[in-house]
């Protein structure tokens, strides 16, 4: 930062959220554009996710928007935030980063969750069970050794063109995920989705059981979260209501929805059960004017002692989340 963190690298998750009203198509071309709008503000990476059957969320498919995102861009790196890797066999994983690898040399991450389908009728789809996370260790043991020729799952069998690449992988923390990445000796990617005690006690683990490999020979933490940056604090805060919205609907709904505008959340009626979602939804966020914003930002990462912030916000209002991710770029004096 400009004044209180300047080594911490900046980069962007894009959860190709769609908007009421909006074809999840556009959504997906929002995301390339927005690819090319940060690239110019400095952001040192820029990820998209996977999420299957969300009326959110268009990203679906990571690889394949990862390559567009790659294609229409020409210095930020690019990767996924990540791939659920127990929805997937290790060696299509390695052959998909592979071609990736090898179309964008140098500027492809893979980023790995543990997370498998959210409904029944997902994991079914997917012919996966909720249990389908518990040997993610070895998952990531076979897809790794996809790229180094080690792998000895399957016998002779090579991940071409993945294999003698170098993809740098990162874990994301869900679950048991912050002491998968230190026995693989890979970098951790964290929220603070249950609130910030336990993400900082979870990156303590990680750093005191942090095994160097060929990778990382030191523990690296990438924290995500929220940061929200207008003229003024109230117009910061307003960017929070579209997404806070949506994830209270899907806590008392049980369905993630398109982001709407926050007048109209603001005047909705809302059910006490809903309400008490919906102030929830709003916490633990950055949200400020450009110096606040930094200040808090400098704050996290000097409680959590991150190498990097990947910075994970949306709202409703596409103009509004460029000038958010614009105004913390020259604030920081990336720009």
């Amino acid at each position: 930062m400009t004044s209180a963190a300047p080594a911490t690298r900046l980069s962007v998750l894009d959860r190709s959220r769609t908007r009421r009203g909006e074809e999840p198509a556009q959504a997906l071309r929002n995301t390339v554009a927005f690819a090319r709008e940060v690239e110019q503000l400095g952001y040192h990476r820029f990820w998209v996710s996977e999420h299957h059957g969300v009326p959110g969320v268009a990203g679906s498919a990571p690889t394949v928007l990862a390559a567009a995102v790659a294609g229409a861009t020409s210095r930020i790196r690019v990767g996924t935030g990540g791939v659920m890797l127990p929805n997937h066999r290790p060696m299509v994983v390695a052959e998909q980063f592979g071609v990736l690898a090898a179309l964008f040399p140098g500027r492809i991450d893979m980023g790995l969750g543990r997370s498998v389908g959210f409904t029944d009728g997902v994991r079914r789809a997917l012919g996966r069970e909720k249990d389908a996370a518990d040997d993610f260790g070895g998952q990531l043991a076979e897809l790794l050794g996809y790229f180094d020729g080690s792998q000895q799952v399957h016998r002779d069998v090579h991940a071409r063109p993945a294999e003698g690449l170098d993809v740098p992988a990162f874990v994301l923390a869900t679950g048991a995920g912050a002491d998968l990445a230190a026995e693989a000796g890979l970098p951790l990617v964290i929220a603070a989705a249950r609130g910030e005690e336990r993400m900082l006690a979870a990156i303590e683990g990680y750093r005191s059981r942090f095994r160097p490999s060929a990778q990382s020979a030191e523990p690296y933490v990438v924290v995500s979260g929220t940061v929200a940056v207008a003229e003024t604090e109230t117009r910061a805060r307003e960017l929070l209501v579209p997404e806070a919205w949506a994830g209270a609907y899907s806590r008392t709904h049980g369905e993630f929805p398109p982001l709407a505008p926050a007048a109209e959340i603001r005047a909705l009626a809302m059910s006490a059960r809903e309400r008490a979602a919906f102030e929830q939804s709003l916490k633990g966020h950055i949200a400020g004017t450009p110096e606040q914003a930094v200040a808090q930002l400098a704050a996290l990462v000097e409680r959590s002692g991150a190498d990097e912030f990947l910075v994970a916000t949306s709202t409703y209002d596409r103009t509004a989340l460029l000038d958010s991710y614009r105004l913390l770029a020259e604030a920081v004096g990336q720009a």
